[in-house]
């Protein structure tokens, strides 16, 4: 019994940090998974006991294993078990599993709309782009430019920006995405 006890006191240190690190509050979490914010206040700070019924739509909405949430051993298996992400028809494909710091991410940008308004955003972070396939029509500031297969961009993301596909079939990206100040850097043979 110690053991299941020990692992459900750190669920709530592992809720806070996954939440804390995309930069979510307990309102916005409580507006998608529909657990009060006093509920996800009481698990965060382990004055209540996680149940599967309230897991579930947090594993769901932080697109990380229940395994991750409750701290489970790892089984042996160091393969990555890609599990996609459906976001206003992008598809975003979770290369690695560690929250918070780099993120690595494949996306699938649905066909590109011929003439497509932009509707650019910004939110703290760091954001490395490689195309893999197709073309890319990326806006950062005041510029809008096309990438092709093969070419890379990076940029601070508080700068406004917006991307999708500029062909008419989907296209994929490489996204490398990390917190404010962390950006990717490349060695290169000379």
């Amino acid at each position: 019994m110690d053991d299941i006890e020990s692992v459900l006191t750190g669920v709530g240190p592992r809720l806070r940090a996954v939440r804390e690190q995309r930069r979510s509050t307990l309102a916005d979490i409580a507006a998608v998974t529909g657990i009060s914010v006093s509920t996800l206040s009481r698990l965060e700070s382990g004055r209540r006991k996680p149940t599967l019924e309230m897991l579930l739509p947090l594993a769901r909405e932080y697109a990380v294993p229940i395994d991750e949430l409750v701290g489970a051993p790892a089984t042996g298996d160091p393969r990555i078990h890609l599990k996609p992400v459906r976001r206003h028809g992008q598809t975003h494909i979770p290369l690695s599993r560690r929250p918070g710091g780099t993120q690595a991410w494949k996306i699938v940008l649905p066909p590109g709309v011929p003439n497509a308004v932009p509707e650019p955003k910004t939110h703290a972070g760091f954001d490395w782009l490689y195309v893999l396939s197709g073309r890319l029509r990326l806006v950062l500031g005041d510029r809008d430019m096309v990438l092709a297969a093969g070419e890379a961009a990076e940029f601070d993301t508080r700068v406004p920006h917006w991307f999708a596909s500029a062909d008419p079939q989907p296209t994929e990206v490489l996204s490398l995405f990390g917190t404010q100040g962390e950006r990717a850097h490349l060695r290169v043979r000379a």
